[in-house]
Protein backbone atom coordinates (compact mmCIF):
# COMPACT_ATOMS: atom_id res chain seq x y z
CA UNK A 1 0.00 0.00 0.00
CA UNK A 2 1.24 3.24 -0.97
CA UNK A 3 1.88 6.06 1.99
CA UNK A 4 -1.04 8.34 0.44
CA UNK A 5 -3.09 4.96 0.83
CA UNK A 6 -2.16 4.13 4.16
CA UNK A 7 -2.61 7.95 5.36
CA UNK A 8 -6.21 7.92 4.17
CA UNK A 9 -6.99 4.62 5.63
CA UNK A 10 -6.02 6.12 9.14
CA UNK A 11 -7.68 9.23 8.79
CA UNK A 12 -10.85 7.84 7.89
CA UNK A 13 -10.50 5.64 11.13
CA UNK A 14 -9.80 8.49 13.03
CA UNK A 15 -12.80 10.64 11.44
CA UNK A 16 -14.93 7.54 13.12
CA UNK A 17 -12.75 6.66 16.72
CA UNK A 18 -11.99 10.55 17.49
CA UNK A 19 -10.65 11.52 20.88
CA UNK A 20 -14.48 12.33 22.12
CA UNK A 21 -15.81 9.03 21.20
CA UNK A 22 -17.42 7.43 24.05
CA UNK A 23 -16.26 4.04 23.63
CA UNK A 24 -13.31 3.74 21.39
CA UNK A 25 -10.67 6.48 20.39
CA UNK A 26 -7.69 7.01 18.31
CA UNK A 27 -5.55 9.12 20.66
CA UNK A 28 -2.79 9.27 18.15
CA UNK A 29 -1.56 7.58 14.83
CA UNK A 30 1.28 8.12 12.78
CA UNK A 31 1.58 6.17 9.76
CA UNK A 32 3.49 2.92 11.71
CA UNK A 33 1.56 3.22 14.81
CA UNK A 34 -1.93 4.17 16.56
CA UNK A 35 -2.47 4.52 20.29
CA UNK A 36 -5.97 3.71 21.27
CA UNK A 37 -8.53 3.75 23.74
CA UNK A 38 -11.81 1.58 25.17
CA UNK A 39 -13.49 3.51 27.55
CA UNK A 40 -14.89 0.69 30.10
CA UNK A 41 -17.90 1.82 32.08
CA UNK A 42 -17.82 2.33 35.84
CA UNK A 43 -19.20 -0.81 37.38
CA UNK A 44 -21.00 0.75 40.13
CA UNK A 45 -20.88 5.13 40.78
CA UNK A 46 -20.19 6.99 37.65
CA UNK A 47 -18.29 9.12 39.56
CA UNK A 48 -15.43 7.05 39.54
CA UNK A 49 -14.80 5.37 36.32
CA UNK A 50 -12.30 3.13 35.95
CA UNK A 51 -9.27 4.38 33.66
CA UNK A 52 -9.41 3.70 29.65
CA UNK A 53 -7.96 0.59 28.06
CA UNK A 54 -4.98 1.41 26.44
CA UNK A 55 -4.42 -0.20 23.16
CA UNK A 56 -1.35 -0.53 20.98
CA UNK A 57 -0.92 -1.01 17.22
CA UNK A 58 2.48 -0.88 15.10
CA UNK A 59 1.98 -1.27 11.22
CA UNK A 60 4.59 -3.27 9.07
CA UNK A 61 6.03 -1.44 6.08
CA UNK A 62 4.87 -4.21 4.31
CA UNK A 63 0.90 -3.90 5.01
CA UNK A 64 -1.38 -4.93 3.96
CA UNK A 65 0.69 -8.15 2.89
CA UNK A 66 1.31 -8.98 6.86
CA UNK A 67 -1.15 -7.72 9.45
CA UNK A 68 -0.56 -5.39 12.00
CA UNK A 69 0.40 -6.21 15.40
CA UNK A 70 -1.41 -5.22 18.30
CA UNK A 71 -0.33 -5.17 22.33
CA UNK A 72 -2.34 -4.04 25.15
CA UNK A 73 -1.36 -2.08 28.54
CA UNK A 74 -2.61 -4.81 30.64
CA UNK A 75 -1.48 -8.16 32.03
CA UNK A 76 -5.31 -9.46 32.51
CA UNK A 77 -5.52 -12.94 30.69
CA UNK A 78 -8.64 -12.23 29.22
CA UNK A 79 -7.15 -9.48 26.93
CA UNK A 80 -4.11 -11.47 26.48
CA UNK A 81 -6.56 -14.10 24.57
CA UNK A 82 -8.75 -11.30 22.35
CA UNK A 83 -5.37 -10.73 21.04
CA UNK A 84 -4.33 -14.02 20.84
CA UNK A 85 -7.53 -15.14 18.72
CA UNK A 86 -7.13 -12.04 16.68
CA UNK A 87 -2.96 -13.36 15.81
CA UNK A 88 -4.86 -16.17 14.66
CA UNK A 89 -7.70 -14.53 12.57
CA UNK A 90 -5.29 -14.23 9.10
CA UNK A 91 -8.15 -14.24 6.24
CA UNK A 92 -7.99 -10.48 6.54
CA UNK A 93 -4.93 -8.40 7.46
CA UNK A 94 -7.39 -5.26 6.74
CA UNK A 95 -6.89 -2.94 9.55
CA UNK A 96 -10.36 -1.67 9.14
CA UNK A 97 -11.65 -5.12 9.57
CA UNK A 98 -9.43 -6.69 12.50
CA UNK A 99 -10.24 -2.51 14.57
CA UNK A 100 -13.92 -3.91 13.91
CA UNK A 101 -13.58 -7.64 15.21
CA UNK A 102 -11.56 -6.26 17.91
CA UNK A 103 -14.06 -3.46 19.29
CA UNK A 104 -16.59 -6.15 19.03
CA UNK A 105 -14.42 -8.98 21.39
CA UNK A 106 -13.83 -5.92 23.73
CA UNK A 107 -17.88 -5.39 23.47
CA UNK A 108 -18.80 -8.81 24.04
CA UNK A 109 -15.79 -9.79 27.15
CA UNK A 110 -17.39 -6.46 29.01
CA UNK A 111 -20.81 -7.03 28.64
CA UNK A 112 -21.36 -4.29 26.68
CA UNK A 113 -24.06 -3.52 23.04
CA UNK A 114 -22.54 -3.55 20.37
CA UNK A 115 -21.47 -0.07 18.92
CA UNK A 116 -23.26 1.06 16.11
CA UNK A 117 -20.10 2.96 14.63
CA UNK A 118 -18.33 -0.12 13.82
CA UNK A 119 -20.59 -0.88 10.71
CA UNK A 120 -19.07 2.09 9.08
CA UNK A 121 -15.82 0.21 9.20
CA UNK A 122 -17.41 -1.97 6.12
CA UNK A 123 -17.96 1.61 4.43
CA UNK A 124 -15.09 2.13 1.16
CA UNK A 125 -12.68 5.14 2.15
CA UNK A 126 -14.19 8.07 1.15
CA UNK A 127 -13.13 10.28 -1.90
CA UNK A 128 -13.87 13.48 -3.41
CA UNK A 129 -15.02 14.40 -0.57
CA UNK A 130 -13.53 17.74 1.36
CA UNK A 131 -10.77 17.70 -1.14
CA UNK A 132 -9.79 13.77 0.34
CA UNK A 133 -8.86 13.14 -3.68
CA UNK A 134 -7.11 16.09 -4.58
CA UNK A 135 -5.22 14.92 -1.13
CA UNK A 136 -4.30 12.17 -1.70
CA UNK A 137 -2.82 12.95 -5.73
CA UNK A 138 -1.05 15.54 -4.45
CA UNK A 139 0.35 13.08 -1.70
CA UNK A 140 1.02 10.36 -4.28
CA UNK A 141 3.03 12.89 -6.24
CA UNK A 142 5.43 14.11 -3.78
CA UNK A 143 5.77 10.27 -2.70
CA UNK A 144 7.07 9.91 -6.54
CA UNK A 145 9.13 12.85 -6.41
CA UNK A 146 10.85 11.27 -3.11
CA UNK A 147 11.33 8.06 -4.66
CA UNK A 148 13.28 10.12 -7.77
CA UNK A 149 15.11 12.06 -5.32
CA UNK A 150 16.92 8.32 -3.36
CA UNK A 151 19.27 7.74 -5.80
CA UNK A 152 20.68 11.17 -5.31
CA UNK A 153 20.30 11.23 -1.69
CA UNK A 154 22.44 7.49 -1.49
CA UNK A 155 25.80 9.45 -1.81
CA UNK A 156 25.58 11.37 1.24
CA UNK A 157 25.88 8.18 3.05
CA UNK A 158 29.54 7.42 1.99
CA UNK A 159 31.05 11.03 2.07
CA UNK A 160 30.53 14.09 4.12
CA UNK A 161 30.64 17.50 3.07
CA UNK A 162 32.21 20.45 3.93
CA UNK A 163 30.24 23.40 5.79
CA UNK A 164 28.76 26.04 3.89
CA UNK A 165 29.85 28.34 5.78
CA UNK A 166 31.62 27.25 8.94
CA UNK A 167 28.07 27.49 11.28
CA UNK A 168 26.60 24.74 13.22
CA UNK A 169 22.74 24.61 14.01
CA UNK A 170 21.41 23.61 17.32
CA UNK A 171 20.35 20.20 16.79
CA UNK A 172 23.49 18.35 18.22
CA UNK A 173 25.41 20.90 15.94
CA UNK A 174 24.12 18.70 12.78
CA UNK A 175 24.13 21.74 9.42
CA UNK A 176 20.89 22.61 8.80
CA UNK A 177 21.02 21.53 5.04
CA UNK A 178 21.86 18.17 6.64
CA UNK A 179 19.15 17.89 8.87
CA UNK A 180 17.22 18.73 5.34
CA UNK A 181 18.73 15.90 3.78
CA UNK A 182 18.56 13.21 6.88
CA UNK A 183 14.81 13.98 7.29
CA UNK A 184 14.05 13.85 3.27
CA UNK A 185 15.91 10.05 3.62
CA UNK A 186 13.63 9.11 6.85
CA UNK A 187 10.47 9.96 4.77
CA UNK A 188 11.56 8.26 1.99
CA UNK A 189 12.95 4.93 3.07
CA UNK A 190 10.52 5.42 6.76
CA UNK A 191 13.52 4.98 8.98
CA UNK A 192 14.60 6.63 12.17
CA UNK A 193 18.40 7.35 13.36
CA UNK A 194 19.71 7.58 16.77
CA UNK A 195 17.02 9.30 18.93
CA UNK A 196 17.17 12.44 20.32
CA UNK A 197 18.51 10.91 23.91
CA UNK A 198 21.11 9.14 22.92
CA UNK A 199 24.04 9.01 25.10
CA UNK A 200 22.19 9.31 27.67
CA UNK A 201 19.76 6.27 26.35
CA UNK A 202 20.42 3.07 24.57
CA UNK A 203 20.57 2.87 20.91
CA UNK A 204 17.63 0.43 19.66
CA UNK A 205 19.61 -2.02 17.70
CA UNK A 206 17.85 -4.77 15.46
CA UNK A 207 19.18 -7.36 12.85
CA UNK A 208 17.65 -6.23 8.64
CA UNK A 209 19.93 -8.82 7.07
CA UNK A 210 20.69 -11.93 6.89
CA UNK A 211 17.98 -13.99 8.46
CA UNK A 212 20.09 -15.68 11.95
CA UNK A 213 19.11 -18.54 14.01
CA UNK A 214 20.83 -18.38 17.37
CA UNK A 215 23.06 -15.59 18.61
CA UNK A 216 20.38 -13.88 21.26
CA UNK A 217 18.42 -13.06 18.18
CA UNK A 218 14.93 -12.07 18.89
CA UNK A 219 11.54 -12.30 17.07
CA UNK A 220 11.43 -9.34 14.08
CA UNK A 221 15.53 -8.95 15.04
CA UNK A 222 15.99 -7.29 18.16
CA UNK A 223 18.70 -8.46 20.28
CA UNK A 224 18.37 -9.73 23.23
CA UNK A 225 21.22 -7.82 25.09
CA UNK A 226 21.17 -6.15 28.69
CA UNK A 227 24.13 -3.65 27.12
CA UNK A 228 20.87 -2.44 24.95
CA UNK A 229 18.28 -1.80 27.86
CA UNK A 230 18.23 1.04 30.45
CA UNK A 231 19.37 -0.77 33.16
CA UNK A 232 22.84 -2.51 31.60
CA UNK A 233 23.49 0.89 29.69
CA UNK A 234 26.11 3.60 30.20
CA UNK A 235 26.66 7.00 28.44
CA UNK A 236 30.32 6.16 28.53
CA UNK A 237 29.77 3.57 26.00
CA UNK A 238 31.28 4.51 22.22
CA UNK A 239 29.25 3.29 19.26
CA UNK A 240 32.60 1.25 18.25
CA UNK A 241 31.90 -0.36 21.78
CA UNK A 242 28.57 -1.36 21.28
CA UNK A 243 29.60 -3.10 17.51
CA UNK A 244 32.37 -5.07 19.27
CA UNK A 245 29.61 -6.45 22.37
CA UNK A 246 27.07 -7.26 19.47
CA UNK A 247 30.01 -9.02 17.61
CA UNK A 248 30.86 -10.66 20.44
CA UNK A 249 27.23 -11.84 21.65
CA UNK A 250 26.23 -13.55 18.37
CA UNK A 251 28.98 -15.13 18.58
CA UNK A 252 28.23 -16.13 21.88
CA UNK A 253 25.09 -17.44 20.86
CA UNK A 254 26.32 -19.43 18.30
CA UNK A 255 24.58 -17.54 15.46
CA UNK A 256 24.05 -18.76 12.34
CA UNK A 257 22.91 -17.19 8.76
CA UNK A 258 20.06 -18.79 7.27
CA UNK A 259 20.07 -19.11 3.14
CA UNK A 260 17.11 -20.20 2.46
CA UNK A 261 15.13 -17.94 5.05
CA UNK A 262 12.70 -14.92 4.24
CA UNK A 263 14.67 -11.92 3.87
CA UNK A 264 11.47 -10.31 4.52
CA UNK A 265 11.13 -12.13 8.22
CA UNK A 266 12.71 -8.87 10.17
CA UNK A 267 10.83 -5.94 10.51
CA UNK A 268 10.88 -2.66 12.71
CA UNK A 269 7.51 -3.35 14.17
CA UNK A 270 8.17 -7.02 15.54
CA UNK A 271 11.55 -6.05 16.54
CA UNK A 272 10.17 -3.39 18.88
CA UNK A 273 7.69 -5.40 20.37
CA UNK A 274 9.77 -7.63 21.40
CA UNK A 275 12.30 -5.52 22.51
CA UNK A 276 9.57 -4.34 24.69
CA UNK A 277 8.48 -7.66 25.98
CA UNK A 278 11.93 -8.58 27.37
CA UNK A 279 12.86 -5.32 29.13
CA UNK A 280 9.05 -6.07 31.08
CA UNK A 281 10.71 -9.90 31.37
CA UNK A 282 13.74 -8.82 32.88
CA UNK A 283 13.01 -5.90 34.66
CA UNK A 284 11.03 -8.66 36.87
CA UNK A 285 13.51 -11.59 36.89
CA UNK A 286 17.35 -9.66 36.14
CA UNK A 287 19.64 -10.91 33.60
CA UNK A 288 21.68 -13.41 34.18
CA UNK A 289 25.29 -13.43 34.53
CA UNK A 290 27.96 -15.82 32.76
CA UNK A 291 30.78 -16.65 34.90
CA UNK A 292 34.09 -14.76 34.51
CA UNK A 293 35.96 -17.65 32.24
CA UNK A 294 33.26 -16.99 29.78
CA UNK A 295 34.58 -13.85 29.34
Amino acid sequence: MSVSGLKAELKFLASIFDKNHERFRIVSWKLDELHCQFLVPPPGSPHSPPPPLTLHCNITESYPSSSPIWFVDSDDPNLTSVLERLEDTKNNNSLRQQLKWLICELCRLYNLPKHLDVEMLDQPLPTGQNGTTEEVTSEEEEEEEMAEDIEDLDHYEMKEEEPINGKKSEDEGIEKENLAILEKIRKTQRQDHLNDNFPFDPPFVRVVLPVLSGGYVLGGGALCMELLTKQGWSSAYSIESVIMQINATLVKGKARVQFGANKNQYNLARAQQSYNSIVQIHEKNGWYTPPKEDG
